[in-house]
């Protein structure tokens, strides 16, 4: 029974690490206002390889609508900004010296339909990692069967069990993700 609660304890942290990483996605799509978690997908080209926005430079926010890039290697300016202005959300940066001001724009209708799909995408790689897990917690469980360590009925409960926990799961991402779209819908 132990190897049953042991797999239990282990797809839950694995269930919570998509959902955080669900809400970590949903932080960079921003609702109109400024955050600096709206800039961590960008990749830089520095050095030879990508390399994430926030091990070049500091991302602060001055105001509401504006964000401010600070690079640390001054030959990093342009690199930074062409990974900014390429990164797909619409940011026009104007560098200025080793800072980079990247203004919001006020969102549109069709910016904010945008936004929408986006969210939505992540909210089913959200789901699609949920049911990942629950297809590896039932074959756990179907080995241990076969194994003859639980019988056919205690297998039965485990995979309702599992199925609870996962149907729990994919509410959530549902929840998360019907928050977010009534955020970015928001004017």
């Amino acid at each position: 029974m132990a190897d049953i609660e042991a797999i239990k304890t282990d797809l839950i942290r694995r269930m919570d690490g998509a959902l955080e990483a669900l809400k970590r996605e949903f932080s960079g799509l921003r609702a109109g206002r400024a955050s600096p978690a709206l800039l961590e997908p960008v990749k830089v080209e520095a050095y030879g390889s990508l390399m994430p926005l926030n091990q070049v430079a500091t991302v602060a926010v001055p105001e509401a609508r504006m964000l401010t890039v600070q690079v640390w290697d001054r030959s990093m300016v342009n690199a930074t900004v062409a990974a900014i202005r390429d990164c797909g959300l619409g940011l026009n940066p104007q560098p200025d010296g080793q800072i980079i001001r990247v203004p919001l724009p006020v969102l549109t209708e069709e910016r904010r339909i945008e936004l929408v799909k986006a969210a939505n995408k992540y909210a089913e790689a959200a789901r699609i990692a949920v049911r990942g897990v629950r297809r590896d917690g039932m074959e756990q469980i179907k080995g241990l069967q076969k194994k003859s360590e639980i019988s056919e009925d205690e297998e039965r409960d485990w995979a309702d069990q599992v199925q609870k926990l996962t149907d729990g799961y994919i509410k959530r991402v549902d929840d998360s993700f019907a928050d977010k779209e009534k955020d970015i819908r928001q004017v």
